[in-house]
């Protein structure tokens, strides 16, 4: 039963996907919704993201800091090793799954609630193909505007671990942007934006899914951003691990 209802759910998410990536009616409408949707699901999530990557950033350093306890480990480790985790990890993916939390729950209320109080099939009797008029500016929007985000969470992480490293004396300027410029990869940047933008795609198409196919009332749409929330980031860590052994393995 649990496989019959997997390979359902996972049957129609694929038609609405479908459905939702048909071409548009009027593409002038879809690009000013896709604007809207870019600052919904980018700008707006700034605030959140800015605050959370500057503490992260400072602990990351801190505690790096802390373990350092052998003379021979140079300090313009802590530099290297806050990059490493922030630039890799920790913006990519959990800011990412911070934003399924705030952008996905947002988005499977905002279309549940449309569903529940009929706005969804009256859309369809007007002859507007609903899946695609609510879902596909979000989708792109989504995919466009996340990577701006997590290259502003990059910078603010280190700027707070650099900022927070020196408040405490436990490393030096000279030490740390040493740290931040040694041994760098770009491809890393690439990495990081890969990943983001395919958890840029999951968090929103599968809140969008949730929200489409709620049925019922008030009660029902808050399950539903609460199942969309659950099962985005269940697909964020998969998608994780599967793109970590094909991007840097």
């Amino acid at each position: 039963m649990f496989l019959q209802g997997f390979f359902y759910e996972i049957g129609r998410y694929f038609l609405f996907m479908r459905s939702a990536f048909r071409r548009p009616e009027k593409l002038r409408i879809y690009y000013h919704r896709f604007i809207d949707e870019c600052i919904a699901l980018g700008i707006n999530s700034l605030g959140i993201v800015s605050i959370m990557s500057l503490f992260i950033g400072a602990v990351i350093t801190l505690q790096t800091s802390y373990n350092i306890d052998s003379p021979f480990i140079p300090l313009y480790t802590v530099g290297f090793t806050a990059r490493q985790s922030i630039v890799l990890e920790f913006s990519p993916t959990i800011i990412s799954l911070i934003l399924a939390g705030i952008v996905g729950s947002n988005i499977s209320s905002e279309i549940g609630s449309m569903r529940v109080t009929e706005q969804i099939d009256a859309l369809d009797i007007m002859g507007v193909n609903s899946a695609g008029y609510l879902v596909l500016p979000k989708v792109l929007g989504a995919m466009f505007m996340f990577p701006f985000v997590i290259i502003i969470s990059m910078f603010l992480g280190i700027f707070g671990g650099w900022m927070f490293g020196v408040m405490t004396g436990e490393v030096t300027t000279h030490e740390y942007v040493y740290g931040i410029q040694y041994w760098f990869d770009p491809y890393s940047i690439q990495y990081a934006l890969t990943k983001t933008v395919v958890f840029a795609f999951l968090i929103t198409s599968i809140a969008s899914y949730y929200g489409y196919h709620t049925s019922g009332g008030s009660v029902e749409v808050g399950r539903s951003s609460t199942r969309a929330v659950v099962i985005s980031s269940i697909f964020i860590l998969l998608a994780n691990y599967l793109l970590t052994q094909w991007l840097l393995l």
